[in-house]
């Protein structure tokens, strides 16, 4: 049943940036809270985190944007609270614009893939983006296979952390663009098996990675800076723009702005990310 009402309230949405990143030596990124418009038969807004680039070039960093999603709950600080932390290095250190998209409907397939879709399409008006490299957690692995073989233009590669298998057919479609895949060891909400059959799923004819983290849980809490250093990497590689990866970039990509196990818990509670039954146990 819909309520004409989106899962989580707009102004309810946060952190926008990580909790160190006053005192480290990277500064945030333009963050702003932002509805985006979905047209299908719910009729109604999807609320999002927008993360900007402090200067622009729509004809510069390739036409390029990313899009992040959570898991069955919603929200948007993602696995361990990487979300906030990874946006603003991805838009401050690439110039590359990231939102952080909440669901209308979680645990909706079909309406969440709605909602990357139109966040596709905010990009494109906004910013002109016309390629996407999309990160799911959890559930957030079958709108971000499903969308991606909707869209073989505009999505250049996928990354998931701790992919769940229902619904995501789309990656046999992928190849031969770039997949991701990462998933703890002691992962007891869904198995690291759910990666490695992802994994054997995409096919040998294109560029597919797994890694799995001994020891870690389901939001791979435990090795949360590596993470979030090896997406960043992997999305500034789909969208062309290793170039600008370089020693200094790792050093600034490297520094963890969250903390230890505890501040990432909090993080994804305040992110609403923990919201639907979600959790990292």
């Amino acid at each position: 049943m819909t309520t004409g009402q989106s899962n989580h309230p707009l102004e309810t949405l946060g952190p926008f940036h990580p909790p160190k990143v006053d005192r480290q030596a990277i500064k945030p990124s333009v963050a702003r809270r932002i509805t985006i418009k979905v047209s299908d038969p719910l009729d109604h807004e999807a609320p999002a985190i927008l993360h900007e680039p402090r200067s622009y070039n729509a004809a510069g960093p390739t036409g390029s944007a990313v899009v992040l999603v959570s898991g069955a709950g919603g929200g948007v600080s993602g696995p361990a609270g990487i979300y906030p932390s990874l946006a603003d290095k991805i838009a401050l250190l690439l110039s590359v614009p990231c939102v952080r998209l909440d669901y209308r409907e979680p645990a909706q397939t079909e309406y969440c893939v709605a909602d990357m879709r139109a966040s596709f399409d905010y990009l494109a008006d906004r910013f002109g983006a016309t390629r996407f490299v999309v990160v799911g957690w959890s559930f957030g692995g079958s709108p971000c296979f499903t969308v991606a073989a909707q869209e073989p233009t505009r999505v250049c590669g996928v990354a998931t952390v701790a992919s769940q298998t229902a619904n995501t057919q789309g990656v046999r479609a992928l190849a031969p663009r770039p997949l991701l895949l990462l998933h703890g060891e002691d992962d007891h909400v869904l198995a690291p098996s759910c990666s490695k059959t992802l994994f054997n799923q995409y096919g040998a004819g294109g560029d597919r990675e797994m890694r799995l983290f001994p020891g870690d849980d389901h939001g791979l809490t435990r090795h949360a800076p590596e993470v979030e250093r090896k997406i960043f990497v992997f999305a500034a590689r789909c969208l062309g723009l290793s170039e600008l990866v370089n020693h200094e970039v790792l050093l600034q990509v490297g520094q963890d702005l969250v903390g230890g196990r505890e501040g990432r818990v909090k993080e994804m509670e305040m992110g609403r990310d923990l919201d639907g039954g979600e959790r990292l146990f």
